[in-house]
């Protein structure tokens, strides 16, 4: 990890707070799903490589998380406690889940910048980015809202307001509850061991 990054990750513990929870939903009700299309959902990884999100044949719980990487506080806080909570299980609930970080700012982060970003916090969280006409949409699907805005006098010209929760999804997208912003990873392990003995006696 970077001098960089481990200075961000530094800052947002000490931070904890700054969850622009825009709008915010009501984190015990999952987000409607009945937008939901038939439709493949193919965003990029790493060298540009088309990736399948929807994909029957891999059985594993997706945990999806949307944000971008020039995220002052509230990705980086997120990201830290979806690798602290990975870390804490075991191997095989690992193994039956794919954690991933799904870039809202295409802009600044293609998918090559979004897969080294998530790889900073965990290495089995895959980094996705793809235009904003196939990750507006499927954001929408779960209930993520977003907006640019721009910042007068800042080298960054402008930041993406969002609301911030880890969705865990079916391998046909259909979601299975979501987990909003904690400083804490135990609201993730405890999502993750009740979605997988749901999953597991279905």
């Amino acid at each position: 990890m970077t001098r960089q990054w481990m200075f961000v990750l530094i800052l947002a513990f000490l931070l904890g707070f700054g969850v622009k929870a825009l709008w915010p939903t009501d984190a015990s009700q999952p987000a409607s799903t009945s937008n939901m299309s038939n439709e493949p959902v193919v965003l990029f990884g790493a060298s540009e490589t088309p990736v399948a999100l929807f994909d029957p044949i891999d059985p594993r719980i997706r945990v999806l998380y949307f944000g971008f990487t020039r995220c002052p506080d509230v990705c980086p806080t997120s990201l830290a406690m979806l690798a602290g909570a990975l870390n804490q299980l075991s191997d095989d609930k690992r193994e039956q889940l794919r954690p991933i970080f799904i870039s809202i700012d295409p802009e600044r982060d293609d998918a090559k910048t979004a897969a080294t970003y998530a790889q900073y916090f965990h290495q089995s969280i895959e980094g996705l980015s793809a235009p904003l006409n196939i990750t507006t949409p499927l954001a929408e699907r779960y209930g993520v809202i977003f907006r640019k805005t721009e910042l007068n006098d800042s080298k960054l010209d402008y930041t993406v307001d969002h609301n911030s929760y880890f969705y865990f999804v079916r391998p046909d997208g259909s979601l299975l509850t979501k987990v909003p912003h904690t400083l804490n990873p135990a609201p993730i392990i405890a999502a993750v061991d009740q979605v997988l003995t749901s999953a597991n006696h279905e």
